[in-house]
Parts: structure tokens; sequence; C-alpha cells
């Protein structure tokens, strides 16, 4: 009875692989009955799944439930939404825990699991015990448990609309691009005062329009040429299950993960001085500086959604936030990543706001930066470059922050070496006040890397 899955889908903050090549039916079965044995040690067994639009959520979705059931648990399937829809009945619902079958922001052909389990995050090295534990299955050894159906759409519908505060209406574009939020912005837009003019609301699995990854430049053009067309006052856009954010102004410009987090957290801090505001450690020195300016306590952390998610709990922060768009409410809202919720927090403050996204944006201080650059490096090797470079900046005392690769500070401004936790990838960034020390900062990565036999990859 025990079952293995393939070696590369076990991964940090979720399971993920190719349909049919990595993943397959049988692993989704085989999830269930290992996560209903943690739901149960921790003395719960009512588990809520929901599913996205990719063309093979339906039959995983059904294969999870089997094994959920065949392990013991009761499931209260809510059906087809984003990903935050899942996490509003975990956190609602009286369940133990949560499982959204959903590929996320990845191509049309792979597909994963998202799993939250007693309100927490459920990743690292619980996903890793969670596979040996399904190598250990024997037979089931419990009744099998209960099946209901429970549509939230309307009550999470209302509750996103709920906190919408604005006193002007507002143009808004939106893309969903043929992902899980299609329907949703849909009917929340009916609720919502201005003019919105919706594109790719229609869920379909293929993204037929374009790829649903709101972080790359090129997937926001059709957003940005409509918010220019329609003369609106911001565009927003989603990945494919809702759980990130990426936002253009009137100019059609894009707003960047750390951009954003500035315009939210000072709302947030007006309300909440003095309050922690968690961003990772890609994010731009703006971000740390203007959240000390409004009288917020900036702390820099680890790259990784679960992991921000875990430590915002746990600090009682507000508001936390990365670059790749994951960003976390918890003043008024339940401390989980909802790109939905954010839209509507954001379209409040700029609809109480004397001046437009665009102006806040020209406003901000001037940098100049790499975007992300990913270096291809093998997984037994990634980490070990890091520390390498890590004991020659200690030994040359450079000023540093350790607390996830090498953010090294200079004269210049700063530069950024860190292995990814989810690909076999080093991340390199940099950001300076000049093209001049931009490019004096890069030559310092190169020569780090070129140190470790690397090169620096690109723009």
């Amino acid at each position: 009875m025990g079952h293995r899955f393939h070696p590369t889908i076990l991964r940090e903050y979720d399971i993920r692989g190719i349909v049919g090549q990595t993943l397959f039916a049988a692993d989704a079965h085989a999830i269930g009955r290992a996560f209903t044995a943690f739901a149960l040690a921790e003395g719960g067994r009512r588990i809520a799944v929901g599913y996205d639009g990719r063309l093979t959520s339906p039959e995983l979705e059904a294969a999870l439930v089997d094994g959920l059931t065949e392990g013991g648990a009761d499931v209260v399937r809510i059906g087809r939404g984003p990903t935050p829809m899942l996490y509003f009945a975990a956190a609602t619902l009286e369940v133990a825990g949560g499982i959204m079958v959903t590929g996320s922001h990845n191509p049309p052909d792979h597909n994963g699991f998202k799993m939250v389990l007693g309100g927490k995050a459920f990743f690292g090295d619980a996903i890793q015990k969670l596979g040996k534990a399904a190598a250990e299955f024997g037979a089931p050894d419990r009744p099998r448990g209960n099946v209901t159906e429970q549509s939230l759409f309307d009550v999470y519908v209302e509750r996103l609309a709920r906190d919408y505060d604005g006193r002007r209406p507002l143009t808004v574009a939106w893309d969903c691009g043929n992902g899980a939020t299609g329907e949703v912005v849909t009917a929340l837009t009916k609720n919502l005062p201005g003019r919105h003019f919706l594109l790719n609301e229609i869920i379909d699995g293929t993204f037929p329009a374009h790829h649903p990854d709101p972080t790359v430049p090129e997937n926001l053009v059709q957003l940005q040429e409509a918010v220019r067309g329609n003369r609106c006052d911001l565009g927003i856009g989603f990945d494919g299950d809702g759980d990130r954010i990426g936002v253009v102004d009137a100019q059609g410009r894009i707003f960047w993960g750390d951009q954003l987090m500035i315009v939210l957290a000072r709302d947030v801090l007006a309300s909440r001085p003095g309050s922690p505001i968690l961003a990772d450690v890609k994010a731009s020195q703006v971000l740390f500086d203007e959240i000390a300016r409004a009288g917020g306590k900036p702390v820099m952390m680890e790259t990784g959604h679960s992991l921000i998610k875990a430590r915002l709990a746990q600090t009682g922060a507000p508001l936390a936030g990365e670059m790749s768009g994951h960003i976390f409410f918890a003043d008024r809202y339940y401390g989980f990543d909802d790109a939905i919720y954010v839209a509507v927090r954001l379209l409040g403050i700029l609809g109480r706001a004397d001046e437009s996204l665009a102006a806040m944006r020209d406003k901000l201080p001037a940098v100049v930066n790499t975007p992300e650059l990913g270096l291809e490096c093998d997984d037994t090797r990634k980490f070990a470059v890091v520390e390498e470079v890590r004991d020659r900046l200690r030994r040359s005392g450079a000023e540093m922050n350790e607390i996830d690769g090498v953010r090294v500070n200079t004269p210049d401004g700063w530069w950024l070496l860190r292995a990814s936790n989810t690909q076999a990838v080093l991340v390199v960034r940099a950001e300076s006040s000049s093209p001049e020390g931009l490019e004096r900062l890069k030559q310092r990565v190169a020569a780090e890397l070129a140190s470790s036999s690397l090169s620096l990859p690109a723009e």
C-alpha cells in the first residue's frame, strides 16, 4: 500500500509537478490519505478542498477527496475558485485544514497542491514528512469519511467587498489571465463603484491570452494597453490561482511588489503606528526606508510566501509582502495571501487619496536596479556557492545581511545573492541610486561569482 512520489514534486512550499510525467491522480490520492493522518494527529478530521481552472484539476481533486475520505477525513468540497477562497474556507469553516488543487502560475500541463493545517501553512519539513508517511502506508484502518459540498462563493465575494472604503469611484482594468479569479472578480466588480473593464475573465486552463504570471512584464502588455485605451486610473492583474497581484499605473508603468507595499504600508501605519511590516530580502531599500519614515518597524526576512505567512502570525504584524506579489493582510483580514483582497484595499486607498497611483510613484525616491536574475546552478551546488561567497565577504569585513543568502551594502547601494528554495537557480539582484553605481555593483557580483567559477547572468 506504500506510495512513492516522483522526487521532484515535493517542494519547499507546495507539491507541484507535470501532469502525466511527474504528477498523477495516484499522487493526489496518496496526498489525501497522508494529509488526513496529520490532521487526525492534531485532533481534527474535517478538511476543505478546492480546485482551480486547470483542465487536470477536476480529476486530481476527485482523487484527492477519495484519498482523504479513505484515510478517515470528512471532506467539505467548496468547488472551483482561487486559492484564497480555499484559505478563506479554512479560516472560517469548522475545519482542521484545507487543500487546494492548483498549478498556480505554472504552464498549463503543470498542477499541484497547496495546503494549510491548523491555521498554518503546511510546508517545508511537513511536506517531506508527508512523503515519508505515504511511503509507509498500510491498509486503511478507519471508517471512510463523509463528503459534503458547500459553496462559499457568495460569502467570499461579500467579504472581499466589505472592506472597500473608497470615497470616489475609479476606472479600473482587471486582467484575470483566464485563471481561477475570473468568476470572483466578475461578481466583485458589480459590487464596487466606478467603471471596470474585465480582461480574460473566462476561466480557461489553456490560458489562451497569455501566461498567468503578473510579475513578468510581457504578461502585462494587454493590461497596459487596456489601461491606456480606456483612460483607467490603474490596472490589476492576477496569477493563475489568485494569490499574487500585479499592478500598473495610469501611464501603464508596472508598479512592482515592493512599490505597492509602500502604498499599502503607509495606509496601515496611519491607523497602526509603530507596527512591524515584513518584506522579503529581495525588496528595494526604498521600501524599508519608507516603512520607517511612515512610523513603522521594517523587518527584512527570508523570501518565501509560506515563511512570511508564518512569521506574520508569530509577530502579529498587520501587513507583509514579497517581490513576487504575495501580499498578506492581517489588518482587518485573515493573514493569508489574497490578491483580490489586496486589490480591494488598494482601490480603497486610491479612492480616498488626493493623488493618483502614478503621482505616488513619481514621488518615490529614484533608484535603478536589476530585475531578478536567475543563474542556473545545480541543487547540489547552489547553497555551497552562497557559503563560499559569504565566507569571502566575512573575511573582507563587508557589511551584509545574512538572513537569506547575502545582501551586501556598499556606498553604491546593495546587491543580493541567494539560492532559490524551489529551483536549481541562484538569484541575483542589485540596486543603486545611479546607473554608474549599479554597474559597479554588478561588477562586484560578477567578481564574486567568478571566484566560484560562475558567470553573472545577462539581464
